[in-house]
Parts: structure tokens; C-alpha cells; sequence
């Protein structure tokens, strides 16, 4: 069974670009090598020949993932969400009440996830504490650290 997800404009539009490239010039490169290698000769006893061809079953996999993924995706509607409370692209500044100290995060799914640009991915500890909370909410939340609290200072999109 096949699993929706959701992605920003920009992330599935980097998705389909990832999957032309695949298709047209990782695909050229790997059949230059098969030709390249089966021009050698005897393909019995031909490394390169079979190294092109298991790039090959790897490229092809790796092509029918990503058509799976992006037939499978949805652009997620961001003027249709409730903008008070915490969601999936939402983006948030929380202040950690040990630390006093204020960050500010895009919740993202995992495939857009880039901690150093602050896009926290939906699936981290901190995120999925997150959810659903409002505005001044003070959530604890179980993360490899040991249990931290946060304040939602700021919600918007």
C-alpha cells in the first residue's frame, strides 16, 4: 500500500527534478558503460560489464521509488491549515525555558529536513512534540538529551 505525503511546492518540485535527472543523464552514462564494456569482449568473464549492469538495477530502482513517491505525493495547501495551532510547515519560535533561549524552526516532512537552514523535520522528538500546540503553550518533550520544555512564542507560516 502506498503512502501519501505531503511536500511544499519547492520539495516536489526538487523530487521531479532528481527524477529527470536520473532518467536522462545517469541513464546515458550507465548505457555508455554497458556499451563500452560489452565492446570488450567476452561478457562472461567481463567486470566492468557486470559493475555497469548492477548500476544499472540500482539506478532503476532508485527511478521507480522516486515515480512511486512522486505519484504518491500531495501538495500540501498551506492557506487551508489552522495557523493557530502547530503544523506541518508551520514555522515556529520556541524559547527553551532551561537555556532562556529563543530558536526559531520550519516544521518540515523528512525528504526537506535541513537542521543548519532551520528545517526541523516533522518526525524529530522536538517537532512531534510540538503538534497541535498553540501559541504560549509550554510542552515537555522527551528528546535524546533528556526531557526538555519549550514555550511556542510564535506561530506563522
Amino acid at each position: 500500500m502506498n503512502e501519501i505525503k505531503y511536500y511544499s511546492e519547492e520539495g516536489l518540485a526538487a523530487l521531479k527534478a532528481e527524477l529527470a535527472q536520473l532518467e536522462t543523464t545517469e541513464r546515458a552514462k550507465i548505457s555508455a558503460m554497458i556499451a563500452e564494456a560489452r565492446d570488450k569482449g567476452d561478457l562472461s568473464e567481463n567486470a566492468e560489464y557486470d559493475a555497469a549492469k548492477d548500476a544499472q538495477g540500482h539506478l532503476e530502482l532508485k527511478i521507480a521509488r522516486l515515480r512511486n513517491l512522486i505519484s504518491n505525493a500531495r501538495v500540501l495547501d498551506d492557506s487551508k491549515l489552522d495557523k493557530s495551532k502547530v503544523l506541518i510547515y508551520s514555522i515556529i519560535e520556541i524559547k527553551n525555558l532551561k537555556t532562556n533561549e529563543n530558536s526559531t524552526y520550519t516544521l518540515v516532512p523528512e525528504s526537506e529536513a535541513d537542521f543548519r537552514s532551520g528545517k526541523l523535520s516533522i518526525n524529530s522528538p522536538i517537532a512531534k512534540g510540538l503538534l497541535g500546540k498553540k501559541k504560549n503553550d509550554v510542552v515537555s518533550i522527551q528528546t535524546p538529551r533528556g526531557i526538555m520544555e519549550f514555550q511556542i512564542i510564535k506561530i506563522s507560516r
